[in-house]
């Protein structure tokens, strides 16, 4: 039997749980990355009770360490052979600023510079076809660029460059979120662009990002849940939120919407002008890249 492979991050909890299960019922080999080990097969194990005869991997990867995402991207690389969808849906919130062993600010590594380092390594595993699918959120919208201490907007271009330090003046948990899903549809938009630039010979990817919803998940942010009750109505569970992203890694047609980014109804739809900003989105990519210590441009 000719299994599809996916590697998909964060699937202890939520949607990525969600995902992971469908992913492995639809007959793919699932590769699990996830920061707890223990906790991951716990999950895997209650996966393969429910689906006997599934194939899936957990591998420890803690995106808010590059070491470890190394670690993990060499093994990824040497034990599962190519990749067919590669599924950024990790992700975290923080109350307080903090640093990662690199000294990063540790949402937006976890956020964002982990899957980019990721993604470069896994990239030339990708199979012919393969898809590129990354969890963003509608949050982006909120993302503002403040530097100074009397809260006036900066050169967003140049406010970059504090996105990565923990000691950034007017550093908040709200801000810290949304710009990391900011970065999300930068990045997915630029790499869209590398990937539809490559040599015709090259293996096709497609690259998209999506907005799951407001989706209940043991991530939803303190400052939400404390408005829980009072929008809860809009809310979706983990199940619905994942709908998406299985449409993107799924359905036979979804590679025809290279570097769309898509809402929680699988349709189009057109995310804040700072996010099209080109020349905002090949900022942070050149700044990922000296953050990450990758060459100046390492796309295959």
């Amino acid at each position: 039997m000719n299994r599809l492979t996916t590697v998909i991050t964060g699937t202890t909890h939520g949607i990525g749980r969600v995902a992971a299960q469908a992913l492995a019922q639809a007959g793919h080999r699932v590769i699990m990355l996830v920061r707890d080990a223990h906790a991951g097969a716990q999950v895997r194990e209650a996966m393969m009770a429910a689906l006997p005869g599934a194939a899936l991997h957990v591998v420890p990867c803690d995106l808010a360490s590059l070491a470890q995402v190394r670690r993990a991207t060499e093994t990824v690389c040497t034990e599962y052979g190519l990749i067919d969808r590669l599924i950024h849906n990790a992700g975290t919130v923080a109350m307080r600023a903090h640093a990662t062993v690199d000294g990063y600010e540790r949402v937006f590594a976890t956020n964002h510079l982990g899957p980019f380092l990721l993604n470069h390594g896994l990239l030339p595993r990708m199979a012919d076809g393969g898809r590129i699918i990354v969890v963003a959120s509608c949050a982006h919208d909120r993302a503002q660029f403040r530097t100074d201490r009397r809260g006036e907007s900066s050169e967003p271009h140049r406010a970059l460059d504090a996105l990565a330090h923990p000691a950034a003046p007017g550093w908040s948990a709200r801000q810290a979120y949304d710009r990391s899903k900011l970065a999300n549809i930068l990045f997915t938009f630029a790499l869209a662009r590398r990937l539809a630039a490559r040599a015709p010979d090259a293996p096709r990817i497609s690259a998209n990002c999506l907005h799951p919803g407001i989706v209940h998940t043991h991530l939803l942010p303190v400052w939400l849940r404390l408005l829980k009750p009072l929008i809860s109505p809009g809310m979706i569970d983990a199940q619905a939120g994942a709908q998406t992203l299985l449409h993107l890694a799924l359905h036979p047609d979804a590679a025809a919407l290279q570097g769309c980014y898509l809402d929680e109804y699988q349709q189009i739809a057109t995310p804040s002008a700072l996010a099209r900003d080109v020349a905002l989105q090949e900022a942070l990519w050149s700044r990922s890249l000296r953050w990450t210590g990758l060459p100046p441009e390492q796309v295959q």
